[in-house]
């Protein structure tokens, strides 16, 4: 899943205003933004295999510290304790970890059965990319209602909240109909190093937050 992570990171701003949704775009794709450097350093390992599923031609096999159960865990952990000792607020902590590991649950829908729970297994995946109804579906519905809340808890305070916003939006529904509507990439470092360009929305999502204000509960629109 790709959009659906940004989904449920668009929707945390409503449960944990103190966070910027730069900071949510980290938790929620952290496994993504670890395996692409760990994959340029030889360290966890796919391949480009058209027809592995349906939606994708890329094959993982070998990824436990970015997107194993329990590494996301630790992982989770971590952030959420780094946010605690730094920020000393409990909720946004908690969910800053939470969604270190919501990754792994949104990817286990999707993929075959490759997401490791343990460093050598089991494995475990819905394989939702062996059908385009279903993965169109559950990329919309999650993407699409994490985006509603944002909408609904936040409010432009110029016009950049607006336009940095939907230029987001729009730049990430493109780069996933790329990814699976055109060619097999050329080689697996041609996406290992688009991958890395993923941490540039980190940095997107701080400029987004900063030209936008919470809209408190009682104000929101029924």
């Amino acid at each position: 899943m790709f959009l659906g992570h940004f989904g449920l990171g668009f929707a945390g701003k409503r449960l944990a205003p103190a966070l910027s949704l730069g900071a949510l775009f980290l938790a929620v794709q952290w496994a993504d933004m670890l395996f692409f450097p760990l994959c340029l350093a030889g360290v966890e390992h796919f391949r480009i295999h058209p027809g592995d599923t349906v939606v994708t031609p890329m094959e993982f096999y070998d990824y436990p510290w970015s997107h194993g159960l329990v590494a996301l865990a630790g992982w989770g952990l971590l952030f959420g304790a780094v946010y605690l000792l730094a920020r000393r607020k409990a909720a946004a902590a908690l969910l800053f970890g939470l969604g270190v590991l919501s990754h792994w649950f949104l990817d286990a829908f999707v993929h075959r059965p490759d997401m490791p729970m343990l460093p050598r297994g089991p494995y475990v995946g819905l394989g939702l990319w062996n059908s385009w109804p279903l993965t169109i579906a559950a990329e919309a519905a999650v993407f699409g209602g994490g985006l509603l809340v944002y909408l609904k808890s936040t409010r432009a305070r110029d016009r950049v909240g607006t336009w940095a916003l939907w230029a987001l939006v729009g730049f990430l529904v493109a780069v996933w109909t790329g990814s699976v509507l055109g060619p097999p990439p050329p080689s697996e470092r041609v996406v290992e190093a688009s991958g890395v360009a993923m941490w540039l929305f980190v940095p997107w999502g701080y400029w987004i937050d900063r030209h936008r204000a919470i809209v408190p509960p009682r104000e929101a629109p029924a």
